[in-house]
């Protein structure tokens, strides 16, 4: 090429030499282009030469690198911000539509429509065409009349919102079911990743998808794992499959060259997300929390060095300043330009941090470098330390967390249920989120709902799981409200969202029905209204008087106590074994609508009409206590959760530890014989987890050992309110059930061998305390629990029992608990007389073992719970426990679940469908049911009871307001 041809290779716009006169001023087309025109006529000398455009001018030469241009661009988009692109609204078609996509037109339906603040709500009509909301509120016909086909819902007044948005979700980085090749959800390459995506893992043969969208839920955050000070980088994601079935194909937003195509110039940047980690989880590393902070210290001053290079290098481009650049290249680095885009505020960051230490030293981090922290995650004391939050960087970060998920560590302990409440009249954004699968979520709403039901407002709760978390992920410009031009992302329910057991009708993402074949279980008409929740005013400001750990023992216990204005009064039939309501049994109220029951000492001694209880009321020794229509009720029992085991489960030192495994060589304790662990010897009493379930109407638990291996041991059963074990009434049964767990590889050996050794120990071949243990079993006189989930084992084990039986002559008394799969052998369990304890009351396909679930409306039309209960099996719930578990990193989790025991048998008794489960039958799930599966066999003057006010246990309406023990004669008033 020959001088003077530079205009061949598209040069025309290249910027002459300038001098620089201000600030980063920005250059426009036409000083460049003048700039051109000085440079050509004082020219003496132009030649190209390895990639630059040398001019000469005089005695000097300039160098200009020939991609200069795009260095100008590169340089020009540093100055934009994340943000839908200027036609966004003029859209008439989503970028994630799919071609042959139906238009669908909903009728009649009640809108929540996130606007003003969560309070808006209209009556009428949606219109979904091509991916997008085109009409909301009234459909104008002449719309309508441009669609030769529209699929037409008639909603009939139900209640419809936008999607439900998980700002925190491991969905297919942590795929379900679980196996060794399937979690990709963190680094061990060192604690600060940033580079990293988790684009790179998702797995789209997650289960999870389809489980989550079962319970609304159609746009995920999906994030690596804690286990890194600086994790790597989250992406958005719709739920629904894509014809493409790529991982690509699901991301919502995804920031411009995520895919490896060229980025086009000036164009507006989406957000990124990164995930950072403070405190207990980057230990990993032997790092304390010193090393951690200075390792995301040094990352961010590499960023900024780099961020500090670029503005230096491009503040001379833009000022056409190509003289003192030379040859430099515009500075960059792969692996660092993600902590960049953080420092240009062009990704978002989502830290998980649970205590005050590390909150303010992630606040103070975001001061010294100048970013912003969209959401602190988990964050359990956040609640404590609000002027903290408010002093970060240019905003003040929203807090994602959970409702009652805690205590599992030490991190979480000063969790509180009024956390949510304290934060939002801090004015500080609330995100309910699930950490998928940490609690599964599908379940995301009653994280809502329960935050509700513990004080949060309406309108708050339910943006706290779509609109705000959309605001949060900077993409409130088309998700999170129902508005004309946002995505066609909705979600049709049965009953108000923040109801009890709020369930789809119907799930649409991207315009598209996602059940289109949906199962609906029809709901009382009350739970179309949002619950009317109790009063917790003394209750928060307790717990923020005593720094997130207030007294949880009760206030008095009287004498006498009165519970006027009681509607219903259940308690146990012994001679049925069932649950009655006594006041429509004995005709006691006399058709008034409400009574009265009366306790002395613990013991019930009236119950009815004023005019049977009259002496009560007018002694001077009675306590009154009015339930404003509140309920007396059978008090629950667990079984699941290792309460009175453990105070933290992950912090040794607090807990009872874990069984030995009598086929792994373990010591045989002295002799050849073996032993057997009793939980009761491992006994702890006073737990914050035991006493806030005995708050929440669960008063007795059945904990077996701690264990890891096939036999756990002897379960005891003991009272949640008791002080010690030595006390009156702490005790009921020392010994309850033998135990054993058979997951396909939770350990060696093989379930073969384990099912070969329970064989010989059933047919007595075995001496020795632990063939005595289980000679009981085979004599029919102690239970035999085994949990186990899968379909094949459970067959297994009821040919075990048939080959038992016909060996020794006894009937056995096996109880299978966890029964994921137990719905597959229905009717072989009913003839076997084998009853199940199901753990957790939602299943979910947590590993293979559990890959065929029953998961129930809208995905099936019978719920596990209903369909065993169909076919005349007995039933009991229970929360997900140790035992029930053979999934690393969610064993730990079931205690502080324990106190939503009402939660799970009120949904269970929804789930089921109309006319299966009453309440009284609900109440035997996890009470009557559980003690006659265990063989507890309890006397009635054993039976607890749980005085309500506002509603049941069955409800988000009620307030447990005393417990009443005859057993331990007394009534604990809270």
């Amino acid at each position: 090429m020959q001088p003077g041809d530079h205009k061949s290779r598209g040069h025309d716009s290249l910027p002459a030499p300038a001098p620089y006169t201000g600030p980063r001023r920005k250059p426009n087309s036409r000083r460049t282009l003048l700039g051109l025109f000085v440079l050509l006529a004082t020219t003496s000398a132009i030649y190209i030469s390895s990639g630059i455009f040398q001019v000469s001018l005089g005695d000097s030469a300039v160098v200009v690198p020939l991609d200069a241009q795009s260095t100008l661009a590169k340089c020009r988009s540093l100055q934009l911000k994340p943000g839908p692109p200027a036609d966004f609204y003029s859209r008439t078609q989503s970028d994630r539509f799919q071609v042959g996509t139906a238009s669908v037109l909903i009728r009649n339906a009640k809108i929540w429509t996130g606007n003003d603040s969560g309070r808006e709500v209209l009556r009428g009509d949606i219109f979904l065409d091509k991916g997008i909301m085109k009409a909301v509120g009234h459909v104008p016909r002449d719309i309508l009349d441009k669609y030769a086909a529209v699929t037409t819902i008639d909603a009939e007044g139900a209640w419809l919102t936008p999607g439900i948005v998980d700002l925190h979700s491991h969905l297919g980085g942590q795929a379900s079911p679980a196996l060794s090749g399937s979690n990709d959800g963190n680094s061990y390459k060192g604690p600060i990743v940033p580079w990293l995506r988790a684009l790179d893992a998702l797995n789209t043969h997650d289960d999870g998808y389809r489980d989550s969208m079962s319970g609304g839920v159609t746009t995920s955050l999906m994030l690596p794992g804690s286990l890194n000070g600086i994790a790597g980088q989250g992406l958005v994601m719709k739920l629904r499959p894509t014809k493409e079935r790529s991982p690509t194909s699901m991301l919502l937003e995804p920031p411009l060259g995520i895919n490896g195509t060229d980025v086009p110039p000036g164009a507006t940047p989406r957000f990124g997300h990164m995930k950072h980690a403070c405190g207990e989880n980057p230990k990993y590393y032997q790092d304390t929390r010193m090393d951690t902070v200075w390792a995301v210290r040094h990352a961010y001053d590499t960023a900024r060095t780099i961020k500090n290079a670029q503005d230096d290098y491009c503040e001379k481009v833009l000022s056409g300043d190509w003289r003192s650049l030379g040859s430099k290249k515009f500075p960059e680095d792969l692996q660092w330009q993600p902590l960049v885009d953080i420092l240009r505020g062009r990704t978002k960051v989502q830290t998980h941090c649970y205590e005050a230490v590390d909150l303010d030293n992630f606040v103070r981090l975001s001061n010294e470098f100048q970013f912003e922290v969209a959401a602190f995650h988990h964050a359990h004391e956040a609640y404590l330390v609000p002027e903290v939050l408010k002093r970060a960087y240019n905003n003040t970060p929203a807090i994602a967390m959970f409702s009652t998920f805690a205590r599992y560590k030490r991190e979480g302990y000063r969790h509180s249920e009024f956390a949510p409440r304290v934060l939002a009249d801090e004015g500080i954004d609330v995100v309910m989120k699930s950490d998928h699968f940490a609690i599964p979520s599908r379940n995301l709403i009653g994280e809502a709902a329960i935050a509700h039901h513990y004080g949060l407002s309406e309108n708050v709760a339910l943006a706290s799981v779509i609109s705000t978390p959309a605001k949060i992920l900077g993409l409130d410009h088309r998700i999170g409200y129902v508005k004309e031009g946002y995505d066609a992302d909705i979600v049709l329910w049965d009953s108000h969202p923040l109801a009890l057991g709020a369930t789809p009708t119907q799930v649409v993402i991207d315009g598209i029905l996602q059940f289109p074949h949906a199962h609906i279980a029809a709901k009382p008409a009350a739970h179309q209204l949002a619950p009317t929740t109790p009063k917790w005013d003394v209750e928060t400001a307790r717990t923020l008087e005593y720094d997130g750990l207030p007294p949880l023992e009760p206030k008095f216990r009287p004498h006498m106590i009165v519970f006027t204005n009681v509607s219903q009064f259940w308690t146990r039939d012994e001679v049925q074994g069932t649950v009655v309501d006594m006041f429509a049994t004995q005709g006691a109220l006399d058709g008034r609508s409400t009574g009265f029951v009366v306790a002395v000492h613990g013991q019930v001694v009236c119950s009815g009409a004023a005019t049977s209880c009259a002496s009560y009321l007018s002694s001077s020794e009675a306590t009154v206590v009015d339930l404003a229509g509140g309920a007396v009720q059978p008090g629950l029992v667990n079984y699941g959760a290792e309460l009175g085991l453990s105070e933290i489960f992950t912090e040794a030192s607090t807990r009872d530890g874990y069984v030995a495994d009598p086929l792994q060589g373990q010591p045989s304790f002295f002799g050849p014989g073996g032993y057997v662990a009793k939980a009761i010897d491992g006994l702890q009493f006073g737990t914050r987890d035991a006493l806030l379930a005995y708050r929440a109407g669960v008063t007795v638990s059945i904990t077996s050992p701690s264990h890891n291996a096939w036999l756990s041991g002897i379960s005891t059963a003991f009272s949640l309110g008791a002080p010690h074990k030595l006390s009156r009434g702490a005790i009921l049964r020392d010994v309850v059930a033998v135990h054993v767990s058979l997951t396909h590889g939770d350990s060696e050996p093989s379930v073969s061998t384990k099912i070969e050794a329970m064989r010989r120990l059933l047919t007595k071949e075995v001496n020795g305390e632990i063939g005595a243990w289980f000679q009981q079993v085979a004599n029919g006189t102690l239970p035999l629990v085994v949990n186990v989930h899968s379909a094949n084992i459970i067959a297994t084990l009821i040919s075990l029992k048939k080959e038992v039986e016909a060996k020794t002559g006894n009937a056995i008394k096996l109880t299978i608990a966890g029964a994921t799969e137990a719905h597959l052998l229905a009717a072989e369990l009913a003839q076997a007389n084998v009853g199940v304890i199901v753990t957790p009351s939602r299943s979910f396909p947590y590993n293979w073992d559990e890959r065929r679930t029953l998961p129930g409306p809208p995905q099936t039309a019978d719920s596990l719970i209903g369909y065993l209960i169909k076919h005349n099996i007995t039933v009991g719930v229970g929360p997900r426990g140790i035992g029930a578990m053979g999934h690393p990193g969610v064993i730990d989790m079931a205690n502080s679940r324990a106190r939503n025991l009402r939660f799970d048998i009120g949904e269970a008794m929804l789930d089921a469908g109309p006319g299966l489960l009453d309440k009284a039958s609900a109440f035997a799930l996890a009470s009557v049911n559980v003690e006659k599966l265990l063989g507890l066999n309890l006397a009635g003057e054993e039976q607890d009871l749980v005085a309500t006010a506002g509603g049941d246990l069955l409800d988000y309406e009620g307030k447990v307001i005393a417990v009443i023990s005859p057993r331990r004669g007394l009534v604990d008033v809270f």
